[in-house]
């Protein structure tokens, strides 16, 4: 396959905003969790079905950390462009009228991150804080009993403040562009994701 072809195909990952190039390059550490995960899953096989001899933690630390990656996924997708659109009727539009669908799309997304986000910080506050005010870090009740909910809770709370914003530096951007562009372009001074 020629390398041109590919690249015709597959369009170059640009983060979106000044926020989206600092969170971009973290994609691929954070994607470094996922091998983790998976040698630490095959390491409790082996030692529950190979030696008769289970972990307690690797289960509960597959969950937290997959937990963790997908919640930073979605700031990763949208630093880029990537996320899920249904397109049928966003491609008949008229450059101008994309334009406004994209203010009108960032808008809803950063409300809905808002809204998401308040929910999540009285789960994030009772994760750090017992009912009667003392800090205490919120625990699985396992045997093994690590902070996991408390900082899962956390993550997905500073997670959905870091999408509001991106979603509304994308309004900004969509706004500020000229209405004739058929496409938005991706902040100028940003690297390509495969130069980082």
């Amino acid at each position: 396959m020629d390398p041109e072809d590919h690249n015709a195909r597959d369009p170059v990952l640009v983060p979106q905003d000044p926020l989206s190039a600092w969170l971009a390059p973290l994609g691929r550490v954070v994607s470094l969790a996922f091998l983790f995960i998976t040698a630490i899953t095959f390491l409790e096989v082996v030692l529950r079905y190979g030696f008769n001899a289970p972990t307690q933690w690797v289960h509960e630390t597959t969950i937290a950390l997959t937990a963790i990656c997908f919640a930073f996924g979605g700031a990763y997708c949208l630093a880029l462009d990537r996320h899920i659109r249904v397109v049928l009727i966003y491609d008949a539009l008229s450059p101008a009228l994309r334009r406004w669908f994209d203010v009108g799309i960032s808008v809803i997304g950063a409300l809905a991150c808002a809204l998401m986000a308040w929910a999540a910080w009285s789960l994030a506050f009772k994760g750090f804080v017992s009912a009667g005010g003392e800090f205490r870090l919120e625990t699985s009740g396992s045997a093994w009993n690590p902070p996991t909910p408390a900082i899962v809770k956390a993550v997905l709370f500073v997670t959905l403040c870091v999408m509001c914003l991106q979603f509304a530096l994308q309004a900004i951007r969509h706004l500020r562009r000229d209405p004739a562009e058929e496409t938005p372009h991706p902040i100028e001074s940003a690297e390509t994701i495969d130069d980082v």
